[in-house]
């Protein structure tokens, strides 16, 4: 067999290149590397971020992340040298040079666990090997005669995963009242004997009690907002009176988050309410859309030829995962995030449902679904664990009509005015276009795949019921109408095929026409303006669409009553599977009813009266100058009206939580970007102040001599102040363009002073991935944008700097400024800038014993706008080289475990 020690190995950052083989190790230049990567396969790690470097980007090797997603699958990994390095207890790399030799230990060491009988992802393996040696996987020659063929053949994936069972449906939830004594009780056998004393968190628990009462007053849930600042502990403020009415009054509690880093910090939390993980499991679930499972029909697809070429290996390791994992979740579960970025994610979206084309019950895995799992284990949990989207769907339009939440708890609560404006939103665009006649037809024109059309799904419907076949071909015939494949080329070449396809022609003539009068059709961005004034060709082909859509919804509408008809009047053939996939499609028909009545009421406004609770306009979305997407958008003026229609007013109880919930401002703002100002009763609120001693141990710099627009000096800064901060710097920006070109200029520079850096948008790594990395090395800094300044929690020395490139003022869309117009002007825009200004700054401290500073580098910041930062914080306004004295100097005091202060106390006394 291969002895990895005779394996080449290569490593490339922005501080050089390395080359081992022979057992000596060697710098190379850029083209020596990518000749001999060339030759023969090196071992690697992170082939594509490895080709970036190289600017060799189809650079392909032995991939160690690849081979530890086949031995190890499930498991976590900072893919890192040092992160490897831990993962397998061998030494960390001192200098960069020394990586490719740890490459070749680490090797060695993973080929080694294949022998090791506590191997626990053993089963699968051989059977799996072998798939991928057909497939030419590259590590197959040192993977597949270490693993020997097993006495017994091994089952396959589909037959060894577990089936979920049907149960009844749950009682309602008993009517009970919680006592203060019991919920601080439950918080003290939570937070542990011994846990340091916190009064905030004890008086949030009690105010949270309250949600779980009776309810009083009908379309009012009691609701509660409460603003609790980093430190005070407010998710098990609010887990102790949720897990004890669940468990007392036998509910369910959903507990909604905007980010995925939240959802898998509660999900870790679970463990304090059931230490047992087999308990946790059971009465805590995570929730997610559907789009984020591993559909099991399409990655059997996948698996029988469906894929080829590299996807055809993600399929198999994806496969291997699947085995092992938690709950099927590939986006923020236990699939490593970075996995599908090892194959340009060239597959890994054709693995979950993306497109709303599952068959339910007609799947021959329907038993075994991961979605269908979950949607069931959620039924008789204690603690639902979902995102602010899925909440809102599920209370709106959601098929288990029996698990529409009635107690939620909105955490990161000031995101609520966010998603509810998404969820309630419309766009009539070609992409949303398509896919509805691809849902509705099916394959066109020979091509592959496992989609199917409505004619496929309810086969057996049509051959029943005489009435339902004809409905679902006079739907096909009238999907005609919609965009097909090739529409863009069509519409850019002005030979629009059909009315929905003229419709997209008008739209993008009249935003051209528009742009070009202001002077943005050049710039290369998307482009848009007001659906306002419409000229007589727009009118028209408006006109023209709804026809075409009117003449869809009706066969749409007659097929979802034969299929309700179909249920009442049960033939004999509806076994329990069938009635499960006819209810699925009433469901899906039922959403995409009322996605073409919304497209209607859309239409129908061109050339009509506007309706003042919306705000309307068209789009030409572009990347790089390149068109991808034409499209007509409505949004609500105040989408919290909607929220509080089909989530608020229906519920039992809701909590909406924040550090940041005012966002800068009076408890009014909260109100009103809560939906709690359209409830009868509005809310109850509840405020605790961070324990934390900003004055002490943080420090607010802005930074007055960079000229705005200056790439060069922005770029001098970034990489100054990082110097002096030692590396621990999160870096935000408001324009992707501008981070790329910062990025561009000084990585290298970071890199040869021993400072790793990383970028959103930049590095071919997911955001999650990125955030894993920035927390495990503390020299290590990352820049990144608006997903970043928020729901990233990094404590400790790994973020100690935190600098904004400038105010992050709003962009001037036309939904904002018609909001902007209906929320008071300058006030609201200055409670949106004060919000993002404090969610950012929330990054810097997250314990008691963490000190930082925030730079802003901007001349420009409003006095008025510091109120965002907390009460007692110095702010200075600074030239760049006072404040990298300043940096620097708070870099010095934390490597001698200073105990000190921040040097300068002075207070904001600036320009006004």
């Amino acid at each position: 067999m291969i002895d990895p020690a005779d394996l080449p190995a290569l490593h490339a950052s922005h501080g050089g290149i390395w080359l081992r083989e022979g057992g000596h190790t060697q710098g190379l230049a850029k083209g020596q590397a990518i000749a001999r990567a060339a030759e023969t396969p090196v071992l690697l790690l992170n082939a594509p971020l490895t080709g970036q470097r190289l600017g060799y980007p189809e650079l392909n090797g032995l991939d160690l992340l690849e081979l530890w997603a086949f031995i190890h699958p499930a498991r976590f990994l900072v893919p890192t040298p040092k992160g490897l390095a831990a993962a397998l207890g061998l030494p960390a790399p001192i200098e960069e040079g020394d990586i490719p030799a740890l490459l070749q230990q680490a090797t060695a060491a993973l080929l080694a666990r294949i022998d090791a009988t506590d191997w626990i992802e053993r089963e699968g393996a051989w059977t799996a090997a072998q798939s991928l040696h057909r497939l030419r996987w590259a590590w197959s020659p040192l993977v597949a005669p270490r693993i020997a063929r097993p006495r017994e053949a091994e089952r396959w994936l589909f037959s060894k995963l577990p089936e979920w069972e049907e149960a009844q449906p749950r009682p309602a939830p008993r009517t009970i009242s919680l006592s203060e004594d019991q919920v601080l009780a439950r918080l003290d056998r939570l937070t542990g004997a011994g846990a340091e004393p916190r009064p905030g968190q004890r008086a949030y628990a009690a105010a949270a009690s309250a949600a779980f009462t009776p309810k009083r007053h009908r379309d009012q849930p009691n609701m509660l907002l409460a603003e609790a600042g980093t430190g005070i502990g407010k998710t098990l403020g609010y887990l102790a009176p949720a897990s004890l009415w669940a468990g007392e009054a036998q509910g369910t509690v959903w507990v909604s988050t905007y980010t995925k880093a939240l959802q898998r910090q509660l999900d870790r939390e679970s463990l304090r309410l059931f230490p047992d993980a087999a308990v946790a499991a059971r009465r805590v679930v995570v929730r997610k859309g559907r789009e984020n499972y591993l559909c099991l029909l399409n990655l059997e697809d996948a698996l029988q030829g469906g894929f080829a070429g590299r996807a055809a290996i993600l399929a198999q390791l994806v496969a291997r995962w699947a085995a092992f994992s938690k709950d099927g979740d590939m986006v923020g579960g236990d699939l490593p995030g970075w996995l599908p970025t090892l194959f340009r994610r060239n597959g890994s979206t054709a693995l979950t449902d993306r497109r709303g084309e599952c068959i339910y019950a007609g799947c021959p895995h329907y038993r075994k679904c991961f979605i269908e799992r979950s949607a069931r284990a959620s039924a008789d949990a204690d603690i639902v664990i979902a995102n602010h989207a899925l909440v809102m769907i599920n209370a709106a339009r959601g098929r288990e009509t029996g698990q529409r939440p009635q107690r939620i708890i909105f955490d990161e609560g000031h995101h609520l005015f966010d998603a509810a404006d998404s969820t309630f939103s419309v766009a009539l665009s070609g992409q949303e276009a398509i896919e509805l006649r691809r849902w509705i037809m099916g394959p066109e024109n020979g091509s592959r795949g496992r989609r199917r059309g409505l004619a496929a799904r309810l086969s057996d419907l049509a051959s029943y019921d005489e009435e339902g076949g004809q409905a679902i071909r006079a739907a096909i015939d009238a999907a005609q109408a919609l965009p097909a494949d090739e529409w863009l080329k069509r519409v850019v070449a002005g030979e629009p095929f059909g009315p929905l396809e003229a419709l997209l022609a008008a739209v993008r003539g009249t935003v051209y026409a528009r742009a070009a009068d202001a002077g943005e059709a050049d710039a290369g961005y998307g482009l848009e303006t007001e659906l306002a004034e419409p000229d007589g060709a727009l009118v028209e082909a408006a006109q023209e669409a709804a026809l075409a859509l009117d003449a869809l919804i009706k066969p749409l509408v007659r097929l979802a009553r034969r299929l309700e008809a179909v249920i009442e009047d049960a033939p004999d053939w509806l076994d329990g599977a069938a009635r499960a996939r006819i209810e699925g499609a009433v469901a899906s028909l039922g959403w995409r009813r009322d996605l073409i009545a919304a497209w209607l009421a859309l239409l129908a406004r061109i050339g009509g009266p506007a309706d003042p609770d919306f705000v309307d306009w068209m789009t030409v979305d572009r990347m790089e100058g390149r068109e991808f997407d034409i499209g007509l958008h409505r949004h609500w003026l105040d989408p919290t009206r909607p929220l509080a229609e089909t989530v608020l007013k229906p519920a039992q109880g809701v909590i909406v939580t924040s550090a940041t919930l005012k966002g800068g401002g009076e408890w009014n703002n909260a109100a009103a970007r809560s939906g709690a100002i359209h409830l009868p009763h509005g809310a109850e609120r509840f405020e605790a102040a961070s324990p934390f001693d900003y004055p002490g141990r943080a420090e607010v710099l802005i930074v007055t001599d960079i000229k705005r627009g200056d790439i060069a000096a922005l770029s001098g800064a970034y990489a100054r102040l990082i110097e002096a901060a030692g590396g621990g710097t999160l870096g935000l920006f408001t324009a992707i363009r501008r981070l790329r070109a910062v990025h561009a200029r000084i990585a290298d520079r970071l890199a040869r002073g021993g400072l790793p850096l990383y970028a959103q948008h930049v590095d071919p790594m997911d955001t999650g991935t990125l955030v894993d990395i920035f927390r495990d090395d503390p020299r290590a800094s990352l820049l990144g944008t608006d997903a970043l300044r928020d729901g990233v929690d990094v404590p400790g020395h790994s973020l100690r700097l935190v600098v904004m490139e400038g105010v992050p003022w709003s962009k001037p869309t036309v939904l904002h400024a018609a909001r902007r117009l209906a929320g008071g002007g300058n006030a609201y825009d200055d409670r949106l800038i004060r919000a993002r200004l404090a969610q950012a700054f929330g990054r810097l401290i997250r314990r008691a014993e963490d000190r930082g500073q925030f730079v802003i580098l901007s001349a420009a910041m409003p006095s008025r706008l510091l109120s965002a930062f907390p009460p007692g914080t110095p702010v200075r306004r600074v030239t760049l080289d006072e404040a990298i004295i300043a940096v620097s100097g708070q870099a010095r005091d934390q490597s001698l475990g200073a105990p000190t202060a921040l040097g300068h106390q002075g207070f904001e006394s600036g320009l006004p």
